[in-house]
């Protein structure tokens, strides 16, 4: 197909172990968090990545070698238990890592929300195959949407901008046929609900 290569790109650029790292970008960047040291930022990116991108890359090369996932990009409903496990696990520890930083909350809570899109997934997977990509981008829209109304940058640009990622987003994951519209709208709605709801609650 003509545009295979380039909706893969786009699906592994906005793949949701991707987000978190965007997130730090956003708040090291244009928020008043840019106020954070250098010592905070790095060890909040060293945590954050070694939690949501190392640990679950290895686990999932791990669960490959032996057999319990036939491909990395979790097309198969059954085969999404365990990563979504792990991966919930793995937010979850993130968030009690950084906890003793107080001026880290919006990134706590985002982990703990994350967590949370797991967890729906996770359960969603076991009759329904939901869209993991759109439900971790509805968590980042719900973030910066959050953001804005608490007043901590001028995120409306992004805000913006993150509303037509997840957009071109939907539009990739169809063209691919890896879900229809009801699964990408519902992994959406998921991860914005759950993450705006954490933020206001938790």
């Amino acid at each position: 197909m003509k545009y295979t290569k380039l909706a893969n790109g786009i699906s592994w650029g906005l793949h949701p172990f991707i987000l978190p790292i965007y997130l730090l970008l956003i708040l090291f960047l244009g928020t008043t968090f840019e106020l954070y040291t250098t010592n905070i930022k790095i060890y909040l990116t060293g945590v954050v990545v070694l939690y949501t991108i190392v640990i679950p890359a290895i686990s999932l090369v791990v669960l490959r070698s032996m057999g319990y996932i036939s491909s990395y990009k979790l097309d198969q409903r059954s085969e999404r238990m365990l990563p979504l496990i792990i991966g919930a696990v793995c937010y979850i520890l993130c968030a009690i890592t950084i906890s003793k930083i107080p001026m880290a909350i919006f990134i706590h809570k985002f982990l703990i929300a994350a967590a949370c899109c797991e967890l729906a997934t996770l359960f969603i997977s076991q009759r329904w195959k939901i869209s993991l990509h759109l439900t971790g981008m509805g968590a980042l829209v719900g973030l910066l949407f959050v953001m804005n109304l608490a007043g901590v940058g001028d995120l409306l640009p992004l805000f913006l901008i993150s509303i037509l990622g997840a957009g071109i987003l939907a539009t990739t994951r169809l063209y691919l046929g890896c879900h229809n519209g009801a699964q990408v709208l519902a992994g959406f709605a998921c991860g914005f609900l759950i993450c705006t709801l954490s933020m206001f609650f938790l």
